[in-house]
């Protein structure tokens, strides 16, 4: 049983030790901050982004740094899940890529405040916040082999593509599953096609994605092979 005057002294040191403790944290926070943050790549187009993101309240509906709404998609990381065409084309308009489905409306976006989204998502997902969100364990427990094409998905079909189709079960459902439609059309067709659906087949509902020609092509070289 500690004294009155032991006791007090136990309280006065402890006290101090833990404030200096929680003085040395906060310092040590502080100053990892500006390299966690990548500060150095907060450009004037990304704080507009930050400034388009607040006044048309995004975060009413996404959840972005473990903030916001959860009726819509978390965003935190959709530069990589996603890649910047799928992102522009949602942006430019939601209903396009997903007919009937998405209830996301249309901001009617310029191309430079679609710019600033870009940049302000793509700082956000290269933000150092240790770890979160985390990423989703969606490997089954026993995979079944899978076949040369899909090893060989290029980046921008696992980003824009799988949203809409499906391959062996996995993707969307918006638009027709992929299996064997290399047995259907020839390379030449999926570059027309992948360039300007609308050109193609008047009443296509596929969106004009926003695909450089090296990505068009290294799409129309994979799903020529889906035989």
């Amino acid at each position: 049983m500690l004294s009155k005057s032991a006791a007090k002294k136990f309280f006065l040191i402890g006290t101090v030790l833990c404030s200096g403790c929680f003085v040395v944290l906060t310092i040590d926070t502080i100053q990892r901050v500006p390299h966690q943050t990548r500060s150095e790549n907060i450009t004037p187009e990304v704080i507009h982004g930050k400034d388009l993101w607040d006044h048309n309240n995004c975060m009413g509906c996404h959840t972005i740094m473990g903030e916001g709404a959860y009726y819509a998609p978390e965003l935190t990381k959709v530069y990589t899940r996603r890649g910047e065409p799928f992102i522009r084309a949602m942006l430019k308009d939601p209903q396009a890529m997903f007919p009937g489905q998405r209830k996301m409306q249309k901001y009617n976006f310029t191309e430079e405040e679609i710019d600033a989204l870009v940049a302000f998502l793509k700082w956000i997902g290269e933000v150092d916040l240790n770890g979160f969100p985390a990423k989703p364990d969606l490997a089954p427990v026993n995979p079944e082999p899978v076949s040369a094409a899909e090893l060989a998905h290029p980046a921008i079909y696992d980003q824009v593509c799988v949203a809409c189709h499906s391959l062996k079960g996995k993707g969307g459902a918006v638009g027709p599953a992929l299996d064997g439609v290399g047995n259907r059309f020839e390379q030449n067709y999926f570059v027309s096609w992948l360039k300007d659906p609308v050109a193609v087949k008047a009443d296509s509902k596929m969106p004009k994605l926003p695909l450089t020609d090296e990505q068009i092509l290294e799409l129309a070289n994979f799903l020529s092979q889906l035989k």
